[in-house]
């Protein structure tokens, strides 16, 4: 069985943009069309590739197809890079690199390796952002390239490069250690004193006060979802909080004991592309800089 490269790239297209409509505009074809190239290949596989909701989701099988459709498209740039073949009005041909990273590695150190890459080489960066622990899967339904993760074993068909240590600090306001921690930052101040809290999949809050012998779940907390409201939040006295050391500051003071240490890894696919090499290579070096050595 031989899969048409024109069909794999219209469902990631589907999947990417959530729904036929907007696969369409990107395709430059109608809607219609995109629902008949949806349904031919899942009638060539005998399986369903994609939910219809709203957005758009691949299935399992639909998943293998997006791979195949992103690496094609790598494949398919750095060759014609390789031959010095661009656009019809002689422009360097563009290509969409699909990237996962969490979220306070993209407020401190990633985004400036991602800069230079784009100074450097005709790409569209579309970043996914989610929590270090998770990334590695966007990177094995093939929704990214390559991934900023937490996992130090590689996902199937990925390659792995170790980055460095994300290092934390439970830091407060002044003004909060003096109302919440006035006798010290004991068990008893740890149960009743407000903290921040990433999200529902954050666990560095947790953990931290796991090691003090404090059950998290029973302790007030505010749900400050993005990284740079985060740092805000701690030092407008919302609550306590694990800052990132690129994003500590004078005004904060340290709640005490050990670091907490992220390490991170690069993980990306497993194919022989200049292109994310050369990504790599650049948050490698940046990640050298920022990064405490694993």
């Amino acid at each position: 069985m031989k899969i048409d490269a024109q069909l794999a790239a219209t469902v990631a297209a589907a999947v990417d943009e959530g729904s036929f409509d907007a696969a369409a505009r990107r395709l430059h074809i109608t809607p219609s069309a995109v629902s008949q190239r949806i349904k031919a290949v899942e009638q060539q596989l005998g399986r369903v590739v994609v939910v219809r909701s709203r957005p758009v989701r691949a299935t399992e099988a639909g998943e293998a197809l997006v791979r195949l459709a992103r690496q094609v498209e790598l494949l398919e740039h750095d060759a014609v890079a390789a031959f010095g073949l661009g656009d019809a009005d002689g422009t360097a041909r563009r290509i969409r690199v699909p990237l996962a990273v969490n979220a306070d590695s993209m407020a401190t150190w990633f985004l400036a390796p991602i800069a230079r890459v784009a100074r450097q080489h005709p790409v569209d960066v579309d970043l996914h952002r989610d929590d270090q622990n998770y990334t590695a899967r966007l990177l094995e339904s093939g929704e990214v390239m390559a991934a900023v993760t937490s996992e130090s074993e590689p996902v199937g068909g990925s390659l792995v490069t170790p980055l460095g240590v994300l290092e934390y600090r439970p830091m407060a306001a002044s003004d909060y250690m003096e109302r919440w921690f006035g006798s010290g930052v004991t068990e008893d101040a740890l149960r009743v004193a407000p903290f921040v809290d990433f999200d529902r999949r954050d666990t560095l809050q947790h953990d931290w006060l796991r090691g003090r012998g404090v059950d998290p779940w029973a302790v007030p907390r505010h749900y400050v979802p993005a990284s740079h409201d985060f740092s805000l939040a701690v030092r407008l006295g919302l609550g306590w909080g694990l800052i990132p050391v690129p994003q500590a500051t004078d005004e904060l003071i340290d709640l005490g004991g050990p670091p907490t240490r992220v390490p991170l890894y690069w993980q990306q696919w497993n194919l022989r592309s200049p292109l994310l090499d050369a990504i790599a290579d650049e948050v490698a070096s940046e990640a050298r800089g920022v990064l405490a050595p694993l």
